[in-house]
């Protein structure tokens, strides 16, 4: 059933977001190294490694660049258009094609790379590669704005990331596992739209239950 949403959600999301795609595009290719979409591996369903494609908003190298997978605060490495981009997500919609051929869903965890999905406990790991992964999820509400939160922790971003960040969500992806269902599937996409309008909002944790508790170290920043 959910596959069934995905692919006519896709479809019709790529029809509508066409007219708007096709002047950014225009200006990528004009603009910065002059490529449209960067695209990153990622781990998928059954551990399987596909691209997750995206707007170019950084250097093609970025990972390769100091800094690696984790954006920094004021990141040379983002390219003119790559702040507007990312701050709207507006770099997240080439993955409606991910969706469309299967390998991505609208609802699921967060495609990672493989560095960071060994950061997740065994059985967190477990659960997020027996599933698709999604353009929007419940760990992706609580980190809609992870580069702000890395930006305002104190201390060093990369172990903050590792030690703090990573695991959490890691639990989160468990919670969705253990609560998955159609109903939810709707709800989270909903609170994902709510969230572009309304970013300060907290509304999930009010209406989602049972949530994994947060870190002490969080708790100022989400």
């Amino acid at each position: 059933m959910q596959r069934f949403f995905d692919f006519i959600f896709a479809l019709f999301s790529i029809l509508f977001f066409i007219p708007f795609m096709i002047p950014i595009m225009i200006l990528l290719k004009l603009s910065g190294e002059h490529y449209i979409f960067y695209l990153q591996p990622r781990i998928g369903r059954d551990g399987k490694p596909f691209n997750v494609i995206k707007f170019a908003t950084m250097l093609k190298d970025s990972p390769n660049l100091a800094g690696g997978f984790i954006t920094q605060k004021d990141d040379p490495r983002v390219l003119p258009m790559g702040h507007f981009l990312r701050s709207t997500k507006i770099n997240e919609l080439p993955q409606l094609i991910n969706i469309l051929i299967g390998q991505m869903s609208f609802v699921g965890p967060r495609p990672l790379v493989e560095r960071h999905l060994n950061l997740y406990s065994t059985q967190a790991k477990a659960v997020v590669i027996s599933q698709r992964p999604g353009l929007t999820g419940i760990a992706s509400l609580f980190f809609r704005n992870e580069e702000e939160i890395l930006n305002s922790m104190p201390g060093d971003r990369k172990i903050n990331h590792d030690s703090i960040i990573a695991p959490y969500k890691g639990e989160l992806e468990l919670w969705y596992s253990q609560n998955i269902s159609i109903a939810l599937y709707f709800l989270l996409i909903a609170l994902t739209g709510l969230s572009i309008f309304f970013p300060a909002n907290s509304f999930y944790r009010k209406i989602l239950k049972n949530l994994p508790q947060v870190p002490e170290a969080l708790r100022p920043f989400i």
